[in-house]
């Protein structure tokens, strides 16, 4: 039996145990209408299959550099086995994606372990991001993903989060770029 609760920096070693890896076997390419006059159309292509790793922020590190006393943290687990967690962040000046407003939620990431996915883990872990957001008197939740996280973009949209930016040059700055890594922001309105 999968439980969920809020989790405080006691847990952050056992949220890092959390692997945040995605199977790539499709990527999510922009197709231009017209010059993007006639808007932009997003097609599910294959690609030689690969593993990414993005957990590359450790849950340990972010009271080194935020304060993250407007922060919260859900972890599930199966037993005493951490399987899942997400972060919620708001009202921290020093993140960029909180453009500033006070009522703005950025998921800062979400992870589910393999074995655990397509089970409602990250189903559940997104409605106490959603709870909690409200709670805060939060009207929006912000999401950023990559179009080859194919997996992650259609469960925002399966939560009712709006695809509403792209930005193809985002990402040249990883190491590992892979190509149509594209960064994709999503909103949902609470």
């Amino acid at each position: 039996m999968i439980t969920y609760k809020q989790v405080d920096e006691t847990y952050f070693k056992m949220y890092d145990e959390v692997p945040m890896v995605v199977h790539v076997n499709t990527v999510l390419a922009p197709r231009k209408l017209n010059n993007g006059l006639g808007g932009i159309i997003f097609d599910e292509i294959n690609v030689e299959p690969y593993i990414r790793d993005i957990a590359y922020d450790a849950a340990c590190d972010f009271s080194k550099e935020f304060d993250i006393s407007n922060w919260a943290f859900f972890m599930a687990f199966d037993g005493d086995k951490p399987v899942g967690a997400v972060t919620a962040v708001s009202k921290t000046k020093e993140v960029r994606m909180l453009d500033n407003r006070d009522d703005l939620c950025v998921l800062w990431d979400i992870r589910v372990d393999d074995a655990y996915k397509n089970m409602g883990v990250g189903t559940e872990l997104f409605k106490r991001v959603i709870e909690w957001s409200r709670k805060n008197g939060l009207k929006q939740i912000k999401i950023e993903c990559q179009t080859n996280n194919v997996p992650a973009c259609k469960f925002y949209a399966k939560q009712g989060a709006v695809l509403r930016e792209y930005d193809e040059y985002a990402c040249v700055d990883f190491h590992d770029v892979r190509e149509h890594e594209i960064e994709v922001i999503w909103y949902l309105d609470l």
